[in-house]
């Protein structure tokens, strides 16, 4: 699965993915989705999760400022207020798709 098009559309993410679907993210869900070890945690070897103290959001927390591509499989949003270390895959992008449509915890 790979994105056709992907476009910001007013305060959502639009992506067109090749197979037809098309999908709109809010901004916000994109950045509170962050898959980054300092907005979701990390793994040890033995599978337990460390999560960090959560960071408060201001309104320049969901301001996208770019969305260079990764390769061939991702994104790396840089946020208004500077963080940027999440990497967005493909598979990523469309379970937020659902999570918004259906929504899940930020923990699945």
């Amino acid at each position: 699965m790979q994105p056709a098009d992907i476009t910001l559309f007013a305060q959502e993410l639009a992506i067109r993915w090749v197979d037809g679907r098309e999908d709109f993210i809010p901004l916000e869900s994109l950045r509170r989705f962050c898959p980054c070890a300092a907005c979701m945690g990390e793994s040890d070897i033995f599978g337990t999760t460390y999560r960090p103290p959560q960071r408060p959001y201001g309104t320049e927390s969901f301001q996208l400022r770019k969305l260079p591509w990764v390769g061939n499989y991702a994104v790396q949003p840089l946020w208004g207020d500077g963080h940027s270390t999440g990497l967005y895959t493909w598979e990523w992008l469309r379970r937020i798709a659902d999570a918004v449509k259906s929504p899940m915890t930020e923990s699945e």
